[in-house]
């Protein structure tokens, strides 16, 4: 078993605090992504459990084993970095087998591993071409292959596709993801691009000065954010002032269940849960219409503050910038927060 429990690990250096009680618990195969802005301890985290830096306190178990003690270069983990770090001397080939020369196996079963390996990153054809005769995500590629070639219980990916074009990086994305599935190897991979985090990833840990804020699937985070860093951070959210009125919440036109303990709040509503109904008296007007492919996007003033709703198509044909609407929650329960 390969699950990775961090407890309450803290780290310091000098006066500044990177991680503060950290805790997180990572199951055998999963992809969990640590996602946060900068400076929010992610990459912290990562090379703590790495083996590269020790922690000001706490605890760090892998398979139930406490490893703190144990040296980088013992914990056998294989590790991909935002810059490829080849050989630039050795072909394709080469770089990935370089693990395993220095392991000591035998030719013929470091030719085979290898060969196998670019089989499953469809590189077969460029095994003896050196990095610079490849582009950036032949080379990552190249990188990932280099890592899992000695089968390591854990691969850690620290921003592996930030210097990428946005087309490559969704591609090989997608790849990092079935190549994941395929080999079942514990993944923890760190990124401040939530698109990426939220494609890739079994769970997420979204990050905020040294702590996890929340800890959930794409779809939880998404659709239950625990506060309003979390529902900002994740996906687009309108933000509209909204009152308790009875045992109710008033939200733009709709009355939802809210928290009883304050009576005025901000609600966090995501662009798709907003109904747009064409209305003479509608207290907001639409400002800008956008059509980005599959849905329309309508930008709208209300009350003097900028409201979002995404549409289908067939739903925003009849509207027109200028035209005053009523607004509506569709079936759903926002995320309210005192101001």
């Amino acid at each position: 078993m390969t699950d990775v429990q961090f407890k309450n690990i803290t780290k310091h250096y000098g006066a500044e605090v990177a991680l503060s009680n950290f805790s997180l618990n990572i199951n055998s195969g999963e992809l969990v992504s640590i996602l946060g802005p900068s400076g929010c301890g992610k990459t912290t985290a990562l090379r703590i459990l790495a083996g590269f830096i020790q922690p000001t306190a706490g605890n760090l178990l892998v398979g139930g084993h406490e490893i703190l003690e144990l040296p980088a270069a013992k914990r056998g983990y294989g590790m991909v970095f935002q810059s490829y770090s080849l050989f630039p001397n050795m072909t394709t080939f080469e770089n990935i087998e370089f693990p395993l020369k220095l392991r000591k196996i035998d030719a013929a079963a470091r030719a085979k591993r290898v060969n196998e390996l670019l089989d499953l990153i469809s590189m077969e054809e460029h095994a003896q071409k050196f990095p610079h005769q490849l582009s950036g995500g032949q080379q990552q590629r190249i990188a990932l292959a280099r890592a899992v070639a000695l089968e390591p219980p854990i691969l850690l990916l620290d921003e592996p596709l930030s210097a990428l074009d946005a087309t490559v990086r969704d591609q090989l994305r997608d790849e990092i993801r079935s190549l994941q599935k395929r080999l079942g190897i514990t993944t923890v991979f760190v990124t401040h691009d939530q698109q990426e985090a939220m494609a890739i990833s079994d769970q997420v840990a979204i990050m905020r000065s040294g702590q996890v804020e929340q800890l959930g699937s794409p779809r939880e985070l998404y659709q239950n954010p625990k506060n309003s860093f979390v529902a900002r951070f994740v996906g687009i959210s309108n933000q509209i002032k909204s009152t308790k009125i009875g045992d109710a919440w008033k939200v733009l036109g709709s009355s939802v269940s809210g928290p009883a303990e304050f009576n005025t709040g901000i609600a966090f509503i995501r662009p798709e849960d907003i109904k747009i109904t064409p209305n003479l008296d509608g207290i907001a007007v639409v400002e800008e219409i956008s059509f980005l492919g599959s849905f329309v996007r309508v930008f709208m003033s209300v009350e003097g503050n900028r409201v979002i709703a995404d549409l289908q198509i067939s739903e925003a044909e009849k509207l027109i910038i200028g035209q005053q609407v009523e607004l509506t929650i569709r079936d759903a329960n926002p995320l309210i927060e005192s101001i």
